[in-house]
């Protein structure tokens, strides 16, 4: 399966277990694998036969910088549901939400979540 990339993508936000963290707020990065079939698209160089990667960020940033989740997997679960019911070409997607300014001691690069998610034929 061929996949979209779409990295590195930084929001302001307050997802936290901490009350703190929902005041406050802070960083998060969000990076996504979209799967899909891209043959038609590379042939046609037409942007209706692709999945168009300006929407994909539009529909990743509202669910990140909307509803507060105490989560980042509620977030990533929010992400890859969202995209794949608006999405029919998609058939797959991996989202990764990385919290890079944790509140937990001691010294890591970053947390993050990354989960798997496919259409169901149901």
């Amino acid at each position: 399966m061929d996949e979209i990339v779409l990295k590195g993508m930084p929001f302001f936000a307050y997802h936290g277990v901490l009350p703190e963290e929902n005041v406050t707020g802070q960083r998060f990065i969000v990076n996504t694998w979209l799967s899909c079939d891209l043959r038609e698209a590379g042939v046609s160089d037409d942007v209706a036969d692709t999945i168009n990667y300006a929407h994909v960020y539009a529909v990743v940033r509202e669910i990140v910088e909307g509803k507060p989740r105490k989560l980042i997997e509620a977030v990533a679960e929010d992400i890859a549901a969202q995209l794949l019911a608006t999405f029919d070409r998609l058939q797959a997607v991996t989202v990764e939400v990385e919290k890079p300014g944790a509140p937990i001691p001691g010294i890591f690069g970053q947390v993050s979540v990354k989960i798997r998610r496919h259409r169901t034929s149901a």
